[in-house]
């Protein structure tokens, strides 16, 4: 099959799951926003602010570590798997461990000293995630993306049915059921828990997702090959920097919005900044699935003849897709905003930054191919060390004036910058024919069009979506007419 229909096609696969995924946790926004004061809220950004670094700390890189070594030793696929899974399974089980033996004086210095308990159920939460990324990564490798699928799916679907069972239902029965059903309601459902029932949900469905895993972790029968092993830290550990610092860049704004602007307001601000940022979702989705087929793939592919000029092929298609979403979303704002409370609206003006930082992080993503290839990955921490500092930098010195709005614009200018550095690099160490004047062309068209849009405020709705769904149709007409291989897409993605 050509390899461009294939990534295709496990793009779709994957982001089924990333796609069902995110949009009922999307769905779920209008809840949280509805039943959670901007403060409460901002507790559940904030735990699963937490949750991203952790996870990034307990699985040191070894997921990409897993893709290269199994590709360079295929008929040791066991091996490697085992030398990979085992070392997880053990700093994960010593995680949780320490986090419940040291709870009390981590709420204390995370600012929840009445609610120990938020930190008991987080720590086995990201310790079972952490277990279940190395299972998932093999299901990839051997491209089994149905599996994944099923499995993820499964997980999605137990966390969503809790979280709407005990923030919907129980409480709706509590005020209208007979007392029987009332009393048997009252021994699970505790009002007070509050904002914690989005982590017990979540919780159950990680338990339950590693549950379906087990299969998989049951091959990791061989121990671990303490020579592969010590090659694959070294490889793996520069993507551990990376991860961090990409974390800083990514999610570090929220933490630093809690403890720089007045106590009294930081939570409000979080709750507002968390909720707005999930309205770039599509644009997170389409990313995420993206990742969980390309990497795999990038590696495959570097064996052919072709490998660069399909990296280029990919990035165009990466690109155009990325823009239809970011046009979507902010031509029809107006409608996307109602997934979020009205309390939540002045947060709107950072959505259009926010996804044009992800854009970036996506492009960032597609040129980091040349250090991982190469085996250069200390280059990945360089670039992310340097995006941290300012990300750090920009928000220390932007929140205390404009409080989140300078967070969006830092982490722009960090994922903007992050593109401009990997490209520069990887092209004197690993040069790839990418289409740099046709991609900038294609990102300024699409921001221009969407500063077009402003004309047509003032417009009656009906006619102004018209006009919106015209522009967009614009954008997609003159990228199609000007790229000579979506002309022919019939062509590119026919198996051979």
């Amino acid at each position: 099959m050509n390899p461009l229909r294939r990534l295709a096609g496990q793009t779709a696969i994957y982001g089924l799951s990333s796609i069902v995924g995110r949009l009922i946790n999307f769905l779920l926004v209008p809840l949280y926003t509805r039943v959670f004061l901007p403060g409460e809220y901002g507790v559940v950004t904030i735990m699963y602010t937490y949750v991203a670094v952790l996870l990034i700390v307990l699985t040191y890189g070894m997921e990409t570590a897993y893709f290269r070594f199994s590709e360079q030793h295929p008929e040791q696929k066991n091996r490697v798997f085992s030398t990979t899974f085992l070392p997880i399974l053990f700093t994960s089980t010593l995680f949780i461990f320490f986090v419940v033996i040291w709870r009390q004086s981590l709420a204390e210095v995370m600012r929840y000293p009445d609610n120990v308990e938020y930190i008991v159920w987080i720590g086995l939460i990201i310790g079972m995630d952490a277990l279940a990324a190395i299972p998932f990564a093999r299901l990839r490798a051997e491209n089994k993306p149905l599996r994944f699928v099923v499995i993820r799916l499964a997980g999605i679907a137990v966390n969503i049915s809790l979280v709407l069972f005990l923030l919907l239902l129980c409480p709706w029965l509590m005020e209208n059921a007979g007392d029987t059903v009332r009393q048997y309601v009252a021994y699970i459902y505790k009002p007070e828990i509050g904002v914690g029932y989005v982590f017990i949900a979540n919780l159950i469905a990680s338990a339950i997702t590693l549950l379906l895993l087990s299969p998989v972790m049951r091959q990791a029968r061989i121990k671990p090959d303490p020579v592969l092993l010590r090659k694959m830290l070294i490889y793996a550990l520069p993507l551990l920097v990376a991860g961090l610092a990409g974390w800083i860049n990514e999610a570090l704004d929220k933490l630093l919005l809690k403890f720089i602007l007045p106590e009294e307001t930081a939570m409000s601000q979080v709750g507002i900044y968390g909720a707005v940022y999930k309205l770039s979702i599509m644009m997170t989705i389409f990313i995420q699935a993206f990742r969980f087929a390309a990497e795999p793939f990038f590696f495959a592919q570097a064996k052919q003849q072709d490998a660069k000029n399909t990296y280029a092929k990919v990035m165009n298609y990466f690109v155009i897709a990325c823009l239809v979403i970011f046009l979507g979303i902010t031509l029809f704002m107006d409608v996307v905003k109602h997934f979020i409370g009205p309390q939540y609206h002045e947060g709107l003006i950072v959505v259009p930054i926010l996804l044009l930082a992800n854009l970036f992080l996506g492009i960032y993503f597609n040129l980091s191919i040349w250090y991982k290839l190469t085996g250069k990955t200390y280059y990945g921490a360089w670039f992310s060390v340097v995006g941290a500092v300012i990300t750090i930098l920009l928000n220390l010195w932007w929140i205390p004036i404009v409080g989140y709005y300078g967070s969006a614009w830092a982490t722009f200018i960090c994922y903007l910058l992050l593109a401009i550095l990997s490209y520069l690099f990887g092209q004197r160490h690993y040069k790839i024919p990418y289409q740099v004047i046709r991609i900038l062309l294609m990102i300024s068209f699409a921001v221009l069009i969407f500063l077009v849009s402003f004309f047509t405020t003032g417009m009656p709705t009906t006619l102004m979506y018209v006009v919106h769904l015209l522009l967009l149709g614009l954008f997609l007409f003159v990228t199609i007419v000007t790229d000579p291989t979506l002309r022919s897409a019939n062509k590119i993605f026919r198996a051979r």
